[in-house]
């Protein structure tokens, strides 16, 4: 199954929130389901920026300790991609923004992330896809 590699505490926001936008220097073309897999860096000057931005549209994210890293963490719809033309918080200037619908919590899987698209054994992942379950997008 295809994966990408979001960093905390975006990977968070998308799965748990409501981050429909993943901002991205290139397009894509490809269109379904794709694997969150919360990336295994974070620093704290970049979980402090983030926590600032997500403050000012209302949105608090939960502590850097206890956000997962390193794991795949849920599965998301790529819907459509545009280039800066999407009317959502999210969406940056000057990037390409996927435009995701219909985030599902699974049960963690420890992996190795990757630069771009990569694809994850479907046998890491076929039990925990068929178990994922429709999150509803709240705050805290």
């Amino acid at each position: 199954m295809k994966a990408i590699s979001v960093r905390q505490p975006w990977a968070w926001g998308i799965i748990y929130s409501t981050k429909n936008i993943e901002n991205r220097g290139w397009p894509i073309n490809y269109r379904g389901d794709i694997l969150i897999h919360a990336a295994k860096k974070c620093t704290k000057k970049e979980y402090e920026s983030a926590f600032i931005f997500c403050k000012s549209i209302g949105i608090f994210i939960p502590e850097l300790k206890s956000l997962r890293r390193g794991q795949v963490i849920g599965i998301v719809t790529i819907v459509d991609c545009r280039f800066s033309q999407v009317a959502s918080g999210w969406g940056m200037p000057g990037q390409y923004h996927w435009l995701l619908e219909n985030p599902r919590e699974i049960t963690p899987i420890p992996y190795i992330g990757q630069l771009g698209i990569f694809e994850i054994p479907d046998d890491l992942v076929k039990k925990v896809t068929t178990e994922a379950t429709s999150v509803v997008n709240f705050q805290t």
